[in-house]
């Protein structure tokens, strides 16, 4: 199976991470603690063990699929989409990922 072209992306209103990105900022969970923020166009992922990140921002539990052997990632984001009226064209996400930090930040 093919890699993703791009570490993070929207693709068909899901948000896609590469095997690499996905291992360091979650790990071998497989839920993952999300929340978007409008104002910064910035969706928090932090994996499902970290429960303070969980009370710090109100996230909620989303399922982290695995999409392929290379262990890329998957989950979907159709409910932001459509609670913000976000853009859902399939494109390459802007996104921080510090080495050694458990969280993601995507800007969508």
């Amino acid at each position: 199976m093919n890699s993703l072209t791009h570490k993070v992306q929207l693709k068909n209103r899901h948000l896609l991470v590469a095997a690499d990105v996905a291992q360091s900022a979650f790990g071998e969970v497989a839920q993952v603690f999300m929340v978007y923020y409008p104002n910064q166009r910035s969706l928090l992922l932090a994996p499902m063990d970290d429960t303070i990140f969980s009370t710090l921002h109100k996230a909620a539990l989303q399922m982290l699929k695995t999409r392929n052997l290379n262990g890329d990632k998957s989950l979907s984001l159709e409910e932001i989409l459509i609670d913000h009226e976000i853009d859902d064209t399939d494109r390459e996400l802007p996104f921080l990922q510090q080495p050694g930090m458990k969280l993601l930040q995507v800007t969508l």
